[in-house]
């Protein structure tokens, strides 16, 4: 059995992560010293180490704990894995359309900025401010 300062010294995890993570249910502990210090079987390794690479793939505490509900429930994840994943993509491919529409607004005003040289009374700068 490990203590939480053992887990956090192996994982790298610091304590207040893995304490949270316990209240989210994605680890739980094998239970308490006499003195009330958590205790971790080694398994916990594992699983931090599962949830850190998979935080790392953009996975979001949420569907990390879906996943780790049908591993915990004696099912193999990897269909669930990649199926966030390919989610993952989706929202990225997404992101990237609207960053590049948002590139090509900004390369229009830039290219076609005209200085103003007195200060507009009705507006901050009129050439973003366009009725």
């Amino acid at each position: 059995m490990l203590l939480i300062g053992q887990v956090t010294a192996l994982s790298g995890v610091p304590i207040r992560t893995i304490r949270y993570y316990e209240s989210f249910g994605l680890i739980e502990s094998s239970g308490r010293t006499e003195g009330g210090f958590r205790q971790f079987s080694f398994d916990v390794l594992k699983r931090l180490s599962f949830i850190k690479r998979a935080q790392s793939l953009g996975l979001s505490l949420q569907e990390i704990s879906e996943i780790l509900q049908v591993y915990d429930g004696g099912k193999p994840a990897c269909d669930e894995i990649q199926h966030k994943l390919q989610d993952k993509i989706s929202d990225i491919d997404y992101q990237i359309e609207q960053l590049l529409t948002l590139r090509g607004e900004l390369q229009e005003l830039v290219s076609e900025w005209h200085s103003v040289s007195t200060k507009p009374e009705d507006r901050i700068c009129p050439i973003i401010q366009q009725d």
